[in-house]
């Protein structure tokens, strides 16, 4: 998972908002819109010394209770109070299984049971409280085959049933099968949970609807995505997708996105969310 800020004059009265100012309200439908809420998210943490800085601009912040894609470490893992101290909400994450991963096993309800319990066992040993909503990551695009579909309920199902809440993070972006048809991640989903209740975050880089890299926006809200059921939408990642976010603006020459105030000499590139809540997984406690 993965902002070039520019700051400004407008920029810097931005940032000498307290938490409130995560609030970003459409002014045209004020009153029949939820209010929204700017995080970040990226798949190593940001050190200690940064929450600082990242907290002027973002809400909430994701967090790993797995390896990241690609990774074979966890940075995130003993951070929850740290992060919580700084301010920040929670975005919860644990990474799913690729078709090729889920396929070699053989069963994938067994897998999707077995991948559950070990979300589970994570998010209670970070001492997420119960009714946490740990996103299932998601990265294959365009409709599930069998397998996916047969792991993602059985995951759904074992997260539901031990007193937390599932979600997925999915493409919210149409993506086109050989008969011509398209087909959105996130409507695949949706339409065949058989009942299941599940959050969904999604993924839409592509301008429009995206901003590209800006914070600068205070009219999105997660249904701006075109996924109107949407709680938390992931408008820009790092580095941009060519194929998705060539057209987009502001992000850095190296194609990535930074955070207000931290130069890119910094590497402290991150992926831009709006949601619900300034907490959107409900992971915050009371110590």
């Amino acid at each position: 998972m993965r902002v070039v800020l520019f700051v400004s004059s407008i920029l810097a009265s931005i940032l000498a908002f307290s938490t409130a100012s995560f609030r970003l309200t459409s002014n045209s439908v004020a009153n029949e819109r939820q209010p929204a809420y700017l995080g970040f998210d990226r798949n190593d943490y940001p050190g200690d010394a940064n929450l600082e800085f990242l907290h002027r601009t973002f809400a909430y912040s994701g967090y790993w209770l797995n390896n990241p894609p690609g990774a074979k470490s966890n940075s995130w893992i003993g951070k929850r109070k740290t992060l919580q101290a700084a301010g920040f909400g929670f975005l919860v994450l644990f990474n799913g299984r690729t078709y090729a991963e889920i396929k070699a096993r053989g069963d994938a309800t067994r897998l999707g049971k077995s991948d559950a319990a070990t979300a589970i066992a994570a998010a209670r040993a970070e001492r997420f409280p119960f009714e946490t909503i740990i996103f299932l990551d998601q990265e294959q695009g365009g409709r599930l085959l069998p397998e996916q579909r047969a792991y993602l309920h059985a995951w759904v199902d074992g997260v539901n049933s031990a007193h937390f809440a599932a979600g997925v993070y999915c493409s919210g972006i149409a993506a086109k099968e050989d008969a011509g048809v398209s087909v959105v991640t996130a409507e695949d989903i949706r339409e065949n949970a058989g009942g299941r209740k599940i959050t969904y975050w999604v993924v839409n880089d592509s301008c429009p609807p995206s901003p590209g890299c800006s914070v600068l926006r205070r009219d999105l809200t997660p249904d701006s995505s075109g996924i109107s059921f949407a709680e938390v939408w992931q408008f820009a990642q790092s580095p941009k997708r060519a194929h998705f976010a060539n057209g987009c603006a502001n992000y850095n020459k190296d194609r990535n996105c930074y955070p207000p105030d931290i130069d890119s000499a910094r590497g402290l590139h991150v992926d831009l969310d709006e949601a619900t809540s300034s907490d959107p997984s409900h992971g915050r406690t009371k110590d």
